[in-house]
């Protein structure tokens, strides 16, 4: 019986061979996937970088493209404004105008009552000029800045207009049938309504004399 156990000791030293050797195989492969793993998380995360990056750039062209759409919007107004003074000197209908703004005189803050300096700026330009020229007639324009609701600024344009026609025909005696109310609102600023100095200049009303 002896002579057995160098078969059996052999037979366990082979099988203990292939057993490191698949263990060794299945170790491989799993590094193998973990490296493909690894691999694809890098790609992903890149990607995700790269993605980050395309909305941050799309933001910042949506936000330079709203600027540039309301800077557009200013001009178009500007130049709406010069084309129709434009068109009405050329009827020859326009003989004066003045624009009485808060750069050169005061309107309480959301209120339309006349300040004394713009009594007096309407008294020194149209006042005389209107009431000894019969034949002619006056517009009054409201307009505001942007701040607040659209609705409201219109309001606000008109009440500021009629204010100055009810000082016309108050002092003047100018029949009311030849003056003519118009409020703009916010709708056609002579600046852009980013800075204070600009807004205040935009709170302005508008009086031609046309003939």
């Amino acid at each position: 019986m002896r002579p057995l156990i160098p078969m059996l000791v052999a037979v366990a030293v082979s099988a203990g061979c292939a057993t490191k050797s698949h263990v060794s195989r299945q170790v491989g492969e799993v590094n193998n996937k973990v490296t493909a793993l690894s691999t694809e998380v890098e790609r992903t995360q890149e990607a995700s970088r790269r993605n980050e990056s395309r909305i941050d750039q799309v933001g910042q062209e949506a936000k330079n493209a709203q600027t540039g759409v309301s800077d557009a919007k200013d001009s178009a107004s500007k130049a709406f404004s010069r084309a129709e003074q434009a068109e009405r000197m050329a009827k020859g209908r326009l003989v004066y105008q003045v624009t009485l703004s808060n750069d050169k005189v005061t309107f309480l803050s959301n209120r339309a009552k006349l300040s004394d300096d713009a009594k007096k700026m309407v008294d020194e330009t149209v006042g005389p000029i209107a009431a000894e020229n019969r034949g002619v007639y006056l517009e009054i324009e409201g307009h505001t800045d942007s701040t607040g609701p659209a609705d409201y600024n219109h309001r606000l344009g008109e009440d500021r207009a009629m204010a100055v026609r009810d000082y016309l025909h108050d002092h003047y005696q100018i029949a009311l049938n030849r003056m003519e109310v118009i409020s703009y609102g916010s709708e056609k600023p002579v600046e852009s309504n980013k800075t204070r100095a600009n807004r205040a200049q935009n709170r302005r009303v508008v009086i031609s004399v046309l003939e």
